[in-house]
């Protein structure tokens, strides 16, 4: 399965992201933002890093580039397209679910390890965990803080587009295991046909045990899995 890995002025995550794809059994490929025709992939993934300096606002410029026209009908084929960190804030910003990031509670930025639990299993990315799964995933971000404003995130719950929550390591919804201070612990969202999800935390980077979990995996073989398919 050729996925495309996208990659914008400040992309830094993009070869990380290679590499577990390259580890759930894909074929990646980097694919530049001046590239606007994705026909030729089963899938994309948008990465993190710091795209065009995070200037305006993390995303706001990248989601305004040739590319998005072709991650847009990606998704509106139901190709499977996951966004991580800036790929996230991208997604957000071109409209690809619902609600928005913004600054962190604390104003800094945070680089860690958290917990998230699994509140949607039937998204391509996360049909491989169970309903309740807490995962150990690394964050590293300066404005993931979720937020959308009552009526947008009843729609949300609705129709099932939470697809992941910050958690203690028992699966627990507290606030001292919300890293950022998003509404509701939402750590990543998706669209209401469920086959592009947008999340903060890094699963590339918790891809083999070595880097200390390996729970971020079947994110990607999910994928691979789900474009077979398609």
């Amino acid at each position: 399965m050729k996925i495309a890995v996208t990659k914008f002025l400040g992309t830094n995550c993009d070869l990380d992201v290679c590499h577990a794809v390259k580890l759930a059994g894909g074929e990646p490929e980097l694919v530049f933002f001046t590239q606007e025709n994705l026909d030729n992939y089963s899938g994309a993934v948008i990465p993190g890093g710091f795209s065009y300096g995070d200037y305006l606002r993390a995303g706001a410029i990248s989601a305004r580039t040739p590319i998005i026209k072709g991650l847009k009908k990606m998704v509106e084929d139901g190709k499977p397209v996951l966004g991580i960190c800036n790929g996230a804030q991208i997604g957000l910003e071109a409209g690809f679910s619902k609600g928005t990031l913004t600054n962190n509670l604390n104003a800094r930025f945070i680089c860690k390890w958290v917990y998230i639990r699994v509140e949607n299993n039937k998204t391509p990315f996360t049909q491989y965990y169970k309903k309740g799964e807490v995962l150990k995933i690394p964050i590293a971000h300066a404005e993931g803080r979720f937020y959308a404003d009552d009526e947008t995130l009843d729609y949300m719950y609705k129709n099932n587009m939470i697809v992941f929550k910050y958690c203690d390591e028992t699966g627990e919804i507290t606030e001292e295991a919300n890293p950022n201070g998003s509404i509701d612990n939402i750590a990543g969202v998706c669209n209401e046909n469920q086959n592009c999800v947008l999340l903060m935390p890094h699963p590339e980077r918790a891809s083999e045990k070595i880097l200390g979990s390996d729970d971020g995996l079947k994110m990607f073989k999910g994928m691979i899995d789900y474009a077979k398919k398609i």
